[in-house]
């Protein structure tokens, strides 16, 4: 089983309360599940202000577009859980194909094995002693458990070693079971990772020699090298790619399995990276790409680089994020000021899109000629026609940029069918 479906299912059974931002309080002392079989209405349920919901049309789209579009390739996905830290999302991922789930840090592994994911990947390299602890006992529990990270320096290698075979862990030599890694190509100005080729080759010998370690592949991440679509943008993408498959072949007499694992791919672009990945090769390896935020995509970053809305697909993804802010404040003409802030709605990749009005008769009708210009901590400003109509009590509903950090702001999010909530996500940060 990829994923214990009886401990998401279990969700359902979490009590409503004030800790959930915008629940309806007649629903408090509810469970989830009873909340969402209410099948309330987002306008007139009780529900307050400011909220996120999805939209369970386009989630769904994106979901099976995605799923498809990997399998036409001949590319596994593992998606970086960091976008949602959803379990119910997982889940949805799971059962459409994906390969395993990947994340960021060793508290978000916890999450995962709370609800038994099996296979997951660690972006990053992992020497905390602590957390090298814990998932060693992890890996000895549960013989199914598929457990693999970065290694960026023989530094790391050594201190992980280190940490394995009971110097600083207490334990007594190697573990029962060895940590795969995979070896990390970086490039100057990226994140992580080794910056040359040399560098990596150094790093994979070390890694190879490991009695704690076992080197199962190559890794890297192209997302920090660009910034938009543009030619010059996609050229060093492609030339990143190129020094990346370089490197996988002239590690194959090093790799400890028989098919090494090959990854790369954030969520913008993952076409690129699919060319690569999916061959020809001079060895058999198993090609993933670790693309997240097309889950929920966006109105914003990714709706202008992500390749399957430049053409890279014959069906574009669709934006299913949506916040609902209530204007409060109309203090001169032209601005209008909204209850929703940077600790409700993202705003590093670009601030909300102004898209719907709903006024007191409950009518939604779009929103033309307004921008938001700036967030305060909890209000957004929104510059407005000299003429317009909106008034203080109607609601806006606006488009958000980069998923990523919207879902960690809210612990219950609303899936909407229309005005309709058919289902509630929970998330853990």
């Amino acid at each position: 089983m990829d994923i214990d479906r009886d401990a998401v299912a279990a969700i359902r059974s979490e009590r409503v309360d004030w800790r959930f931002k915008g629940m309806p309080s007649d629903a408090f002392g509810s469970t989830v599940g009873e909340l969402a079989e209410r099948r309330a209405d987002l306008v007139t349920g009780g529900f307050v202000g400011p909220l996120v919901v999805l939209d369970q049309e386009a989630l769904e789209h994106n979901l099976d577009v995605m799923a498809a579009w990997c399998a036409e390739r001949g590319v596994l996905l593992a998606p970086h859980g960091k976008t949602t830290m959803a379990p119910q999302l997982f889940a949805a991922q799971l059962e459409r194909g994906a390969w395993g789930i990947t994340a960021a840090n060793t508290s978000q592994v916890r999450v995962y094995r709370a609800f038994r994911v099996r296979r997951v990947l660690l972006a990053n390299e992992l020497v905390d002693p602590a957390g090298l602890r814990w998932l060693a006992d992890e890996l000895a529990a549960d013989p199914d458990f598929e457990f693999a990270c970065w290694v960026d320096s023989v530094e790391g290698v050594e201190r992980m070693t280190e940490a394995l075979t009971g110097a600083l862990s207490g334990a007594l030599g190697a573990p029962a079971r060895p940590v795969d890694v995979l070896v990390e190509l970086g490039a100057p100005g990226g994140r992580t990772g080794t910056r040359d080729l040399a560098a990596a080759r150094a790093v994979a010998e070390a890694a190879a020699a490991s009695p704690a370690l076992r080197l199962v592949g190559v890794a890297g991440y192209e997302g920090s090298l660009a910034h938009d679509a543009s030619p010059g943008s996609l050229a060093a993408v492609d030339g990143y790619l190129a020094a990346l498959r370089e490197l996988v072949h002239d590690l194959r007499g090093s790799y400890e399995v028989d098919e090494p694992i090959v990854t790369a791919g954030g969520s913008a672009y993952f076409d690129q990276v699919a060319a690569v990945l999916a061959g020809p090769w001079e060895l058999p390896v198993r090609p993933v790409l670790r693309s997240g935020a097309y889950v929920t995509h966006d109105h914003g970053f990714y709706q202008g680089v992500s390749p399957l809305n430049r053409g890279a697909g014959p069906v574009p993804l669709k934006p299913a994020l949506l916040a609902w802010a209530q204007v409060v404040s109309r203090p001169e003409p032209g601005l209008a000021l909204l209850v929703l802030g940077k600790r409700d709605a993202s705003f590093d990749e670009g601030l909300p899109v102004p898209l719907l009005v709903r006024g007191a008769d409950g009518e939604q009708r779009a929103l033309d000629g307004a921008e938001v210009t700036s967030l305060a901590d909890q209000h957004t400003f929104l510059a407005l026609p000299e003429d317009s109509t909106v008034r203080v009590g109607d609601w806006i509903g606006l488009g958000l940029s980069h998923p990523c950090t919207v879902f960690d702001k809210w612990q219950l999010i609303p899936v909407v069918e229309g005005t309709t909530v058919v289902d509630l996500v929970r998330t853990y940060f």
